[in-house]
């Protein structure tokens, strides 16, 4: 199933009046109106809306079964009707069907595609074998809670932007600034995501390929000495001598319970990732935070951890290069 990979499909930028269709290929949710939470967020923005089955099941800590699941992704991509896809949660179980995604329809059909948590999954999978740009940016979940206007206005401008997005920006309300964790300046195709998805796909076919790159790695609830496991399975797999550079998201609620047993996580950071000598910056404004930036995947970036900015310089969709 895997592309040839010859020409880097794009998707088509989206506008208002466009149809989004709303699929679930991770965990299942407590809430049983999330779906229709999601689709009248979507629907206030301009959008029209068409749910997949999966939005609506429930399989244990899964949205649906594989299958079906899997069904969601590819016949939403076949699908002419359908404009741009958005994913409803995360949680897990992307890498249950990444064995059944058909590639080379994504590579033909190319579309709009946004996730994040979890859905790191197809982002790696998508990226990998079919070629396809991703948004890696807020999902139903965050917009039926209320999402705030940094967070939507970021999501808007990325799906819809025919030009590369640029310089992101701090958000201007919060209360965390990007931070140079190891100097220097760095150009390659950005793609990462989730770290516990990043790690548990390592050795697989649908594993991030770091040669080139620009990894971007975030979590949520995972104490010190996890995310140190976590990033020392990358370390011993090369992922960090071969990368461009690194950018290190909020990491939300990853604390010790034991703070008298535990290092800080700007000593991992320094003990696991410092060694490569890579630029690298810390405190991101996207994955599991608010505000947070909506990114695209899969295309040219350039890092400045001297100074600690992220401008992306190559479009994500059809259009404008970068040049």
């Amino acid at each position: 199933m895997k592309s040839s990979g010859k020409n880097v499909p794009k998707p088509r930028a989206l506008k208002p009046g466009d149809t989004l269709a709303l699929i679930a290929p991770s965990g299942s949710s407590n809430d049983p109106d999330l779906a229709a939470k999601g689709i009248k967020f979507l629907s206030g923005l301009g959008f029209r809306v068409k749910a997949g089955r999966s939005c609506t099941g429930k399989y244990g800590y899964l949205a649906a079964p594989d299958a079906l699941r899997a069904s969601d992704v590819n016949d939403f991509f076949a699908d002419g009707e359908i404009d741009g896809i958005v994913c409803l949660k995360g949680g897990y179980g992307t890498p249950r069907i990444l064995d059944s995604i058909d590639y080379d329809l994504i590579a033909a059909h190319p579309k709009v595609f946004v996730g994040y948590s979890d859905i790191t999954g197809l982002h790696l999978a998508i990226q990998r074998h079919a070629g396809m740009p991703t948004f890696h940016g807020i999902m139903a979940v965050s917009m039926a809670g209320g999402a705030d206007r940094f967070s939507v206005e970021s999501w808007m401008r990325a799906i819809s932007a025919e030009g590369p997005l640029g310089r992101l920006d701090p958000p201007p309300l919060a209360d965390y600034r990007p931070v140079s964790l190891a100097g220097g300046k760095a150009r390659g195709i950005l793609i990462g995501g989730n770290l516990s998805l990043v790690a548990a796909l390592t050795g697989t076919p649908y594993a991030l390929d770091p040669r080139g790159k620009i990894l971007f790695l975030e979590d949520i609830d995972e104490e010190p000495y996890r995310v140190d496991r976590l990033l020392t399975q990358l370390r011993l797999a090369g992922v960090f001598e071969q990368c461009e550079g690194v950018i290190l998201g909020n990491w939300n609620n990853c604390v010790a319970k034991d703070t008298s047993r535990s290092l800080t996580l700007a000593q991992v950071f320094k003990d696991v990732i410092g060694p490569s000598g890579k630029p690298c910056i810390a405190d991101f404004a996207a994955g599991h935070c608010v505000p947070t930036h909506t990114m695209a995947f899969g295309v040219q970036a350039f890092l400045d951890a001297d100074e600690a900015t992220l401008e992306i310089t190559e479009s994500a969709t059809t259009g404008i290069r970068a040049t």
